[in-house]
């Protein structure tokens, strides 16, 4: 299913179709971020966290903030379910993640328990017309600015966990980047000169190109 087809119906309501597990209701959302400098979307070692921009949206009821998120359905699989209800709430669209975690919360409006799922989605696109547009208000934030200004404490959980695995990412992407340059100096293009220091013992790796 394209997820932009929904944009015309109506969010979905009702609990007729809704999962439950052990007694607890099971509701997914999403993390939306972009990157601000558009520049560096194509060169993931170069982006930090300073790059990113979080979306939240506001609640129905209230003013507060918080992350796109709903009831996950029996007619749909975890993944539909995270990305429909991100569209119906917060009109944005993109490439879904892993998932972040799972989370036991009390919800404040019905005295319930219930499951929640959190994935990270990269936004792709921010539409103009989306099914609560009318109800919610939408706004980009800093990581930082996210942290205080998300009123669930269990989505702030979600995004520290968000914040964890782009890190621990980036620091893979560097490490790769690292093995990759001494795959290169092994090459058939690139010699060595290896040049001892004895004063302190060190050994420096001087590359030249063989003309």
């Amino acid at each position: 299913m394209q997820i932009k087809k929904l944009v015309s119906l109506p969010s979905r309501t009702g609990r007729h179709l809704q999962r439950y597990n052990k007694g607890f209701r099971q509701v997914v959302g999403c993390i939306p971020y972009r990157i601000r400098d558009t520049k560096k979307t194509h060169l993931i070692d170069d982006i930090t966290l300073d790059d990113l921009e979080i979306l939240l949206i506001s609640s129905q009821k209230s003013t507060r903030l918080m992350f796109p998120k709903g009831g996950w359905e029996l007619d749909e699989d975890i993944q539909l379910a995270a990305s429909r209800e991100t569209l119906e709430e917060a009109g944005v669209v993109g490439l879904l993640g892993e998932k972040l975690g799972e989370w036991i919360f009390k919800s404040k409006s019905q005295e319930k328990y219930h499951e929640g799922s959190m994935f990270p989605l990269y936004v792709t696109e921010e539409l103009e017309v989306w099914p609560e547009k009318s109800l919610r208000h939408r706004v980009w934030m800093t990581v930082d600015e996210a942290r205080e200004a998300c009123a669930a404490v269990w989505m702030k959980e979600a995004l520290e966990e968000f914040v964890c695995q782009f890190t621990c990412r980036s620091r893979e992407v560097e490490e790769d980047a690292s093995c990759l340059l001494l795959a290169l100096c092994g090459s058939e293009d690139l010699s060595f000169t290896i040049g001892a220091q004895t004063a302190d013992n060190e050994v420096d790796c001087y590359l030249n190109l063989i003309s």
